[in-house]
């Protein structure tokens, strides 16, 4: 996101509004304040202090290429440390460009060696003129220095230097242009360099000297702050209208600024325009594609993320429609679901609370389809007992019980639902991981990375455990190495620089509500298996008993069918409401709360003259 602001007369607020509505990206809030000279002064000390803060707590010197000297520089701060922050950070921008200059220099005078530049230029007063050239070593012909008075200075075998010396009297010419001659030697580039480098010194470690005088600039702004609201609630009682103005802060998306500038220019407003960051609290505009976009309303029903967050549609949706499909657990009713969400679509059914949700109840369809095909149920029938299914469709389908040593007999279906809440967190954790990190640094989620390494790790070290994949002797250091570095990122290094008792402690606290929360988080995914196990089990019940008050005449067909229909019927709303409600949670409880999903930015809501 973009952020603009806008400086308008309070009464020409109407007529922007109304251009603003025009245009139809820009989502925008306002607030109404006096200014005058003395108010903005204050604002500007105010603003400057800030920005001062913010610079001096992100300072950081000790990967610096010269850290050492710069711990050892001492320098004076006198005056106002607002100011000479100001200055140093001019200064620096100055030398950095001077130092640059200055390498470049040393780099082009280096091949000319050292020289006496007052005996070069005492050669004229003789009559006598020095020419520089630098040539391709390929180009430079052997035969000219029989020709002209010439000296090879350097060469490098990809380039030669050198210099001729003939009377100025004399007609002169050369096969190659000559270069400007050197504007002083290497010797005094160096000492430029040298220069520029102490001056870089001094001014860093006058920056960080400076960050001594936090405290006492937050207490200056903080003050100044104070002022200005006193100062601004004074002149509101006894200002005029006309002195009022009003500041609009707006955001849009960075692809129309372009079209967004021309506009403002156009219309001759005071703005101002910079790149929004997470302290401006900008609008949420997700960015998806056809598919993940259908299930954008989970996201947006919990919270959108804020600025510095991941999006988790992308994650979302496919997880969603997995957990719907396995709820539902039924082929046929997929089906009936892919009908209703093609007619919702068409327009042939109208049912306002669907109303432009056929999108997503066709694809929640297709889903349902596969995903009951797999589980091996069609409207309450089993397909892997029918005679009339291939049997290499039937190998495809995960029925029956699974026999796991030391355990026991488990149905299938069950253990795979396990699998996929174990996965799902897995999942979440590492997102957790990866978004608190870039966000807070890793410095800050250590034992972020501790729990994550043991979780994960512990599941597939399990696997390859059950696969004998590893060797006992190389499962042992494996086992030894996972729990060691986890341990000590959850106990010792959980907060750096803190006690270590305290962490020890804090690590123990942690380790009780994640071996309680990961273990109720994880059975709750049974849910998956048990609500399919219960619809396919409600709809072999209307089976039977359709089946049982059909006989021979055709008049028994009327009881057969209306029980069937309206038996599978109630079955897929009971079943759909399962399955709508159930896999939400799991997302907002299981998956929201391992990936440390805050959810609390707002959505882009751009000010238009129709809301779609």
């Amino acid at each position: 996101m973009t952020k603009y602001s806008f400086i308008l007369m309070t009464e020409e607020k109407d007529g922007f509004l109304e251009q603003l509505q025009e245009l139809g990206v820009v989502d925008i809030s306002r607030s109404v304040k006096p200014v005058d000279q003395d108010s903005s002064e204050i604002l500007a000390r105010a603003s400057r202090a800030k920005k001062t803060l913010e610079f001096l707590e992100s300072i950081d010197y000790t990967k610096d290429a010269d850290a050492e000297a710069i711990a050892r520089t001492t320098v004076e701060i006198d005056g106002d440390p607002v100011a000479f922050v100001g200055n140093c950070q001019s200064r620096l921008a100055e030398l950095n460009i001077e130092l640059a200059a200055a390498r470049k220099q040393m780099d082009a005078r280096l091949p000319w060696g050292e020289y006496d530049k007052k005996a070069i230029d005492s050669l004229s007063d003789l009559g006598y003129k020095v020419r520089y050239y630098i040539v391709d070593k390929k180009r430079f012909d052997q035969a000219w220095a029989g020709q002209y008075p010439l000296q090879v200075i350097e060469e490098d075998g990809k380039k030669v230097w050198f210099v001729t010396v003939t009377p100025e009297s004399e007609e002169y010419s050369f096969p190659v242009n000559e270069v400007p001659a050197p504007a002083d030697t290497y010797a005094a580039a160096k000492a430029d360099v040298e220069r520029c480098q102490s001056e870089i010194i001094a001014c860093k470690a006058g920056l960080l000297n400076a960050k001594d005088y936090i405290p006492a600039i937050k207490e200056m702004r903080n003050g100044d702050l104070a002022d200005l609201d006193r100062y601004l609630a004074d002149s509101a009682r006894g200002s005029a209208a006309e002195d009022y103005v009003t500041v609009f802060t707006g955001f849009a998306p960075v692809e129309n600024d372009q079209e967004l500038v021309a506009s403002f220019d156009k219309m001759g407003v005071l703005y101002f325009k910079e790149e929004a960051t997470e302290d401006d609290n900008p609008p949420i505009k997700l960015k998806n594609n056809w598919f993940t976009r259908q299930f954008e309303v989970f996201t947006e029903m919990y919270g959108m993320p804020v600025y510095s967050e991941f999006d988790p549609t992308p994650i979302v949706a496919p997880f969603y429609l997995l957990f719907f499909a396995m709820c539902m657990g039924d082929a046929g009713y997929g089906i009936v679901l892919l009908l209703a969400g093609i007619m919702l679509n068409k327009g042939w059914l109208k049912i306002g609370m669907f109303e432009g949700l056929g999108n997503i109840i066709a694809i929640l369809g297709v889903g349902t389809m596969f995903v009951g095909t797999i589980l091996g149920t069609f409207f309450g029938m089993s397909l892997y007992d029918a005679a009339w299914v291939p049997q290499w469709l039937k190998s495809c389908m995960i029925v029956g019980d699974i026999t796991i040593p030391g355990i026991g007999t488990l149905n299938i279906q069950m253990i795979l639902a396990m699998g996929i809440g174990i996965f799902h967190i897995c999942l979440a954790m590492t997102v957790k991981a990866l978004c608190f990190t870039k966000r807070f640094g890793i410095k800050e989620n250590i034992a972020t990375w501790g729990w994550l390494l043991l979780i994960v790790g512990g599941v597939i070290l399990a696997l390859l455990g059950i696969g004998k994949v590893l060797s006992p002797e190389a499962m042992k250091w494996a086992v030894i190495a996972v729990g060691g570095i986890s341990a000590l990122a959850i106990y010792i290094f959980n907060t750096p620089g803190r006690n270590p008792l305290i962490n020890i402690g804090s690590g123990l606290w942690d380790t009780y509500n994640m071996a309680t929360g990961i273990l109720g988080d994880v059975l709750s995914y049974l849910r998956l298996f048990a609500l399919g196990l219960a619809g396919g089990m409600l709809g072999q019940a209307f089976n039977n008993l359709a089946l049982s008050v059909k006989g021979e005449g055709i008049v028994t067909w009327i009881p057969f069918i209306l029980i069937l229909v309206i038996g599978h019927v109630m079955n897929i709303l009971l079943s759909g409401l399962g399955a709508f409600v159930h896999p939400m949670r799991l997302t907002f409880m299981e998956y929201f709360k391992n990936a440390g999903y805050e959810g609390k930015g707002a959505a882009y809501n751009p000010l238009k003259t129709n809301k779609d």
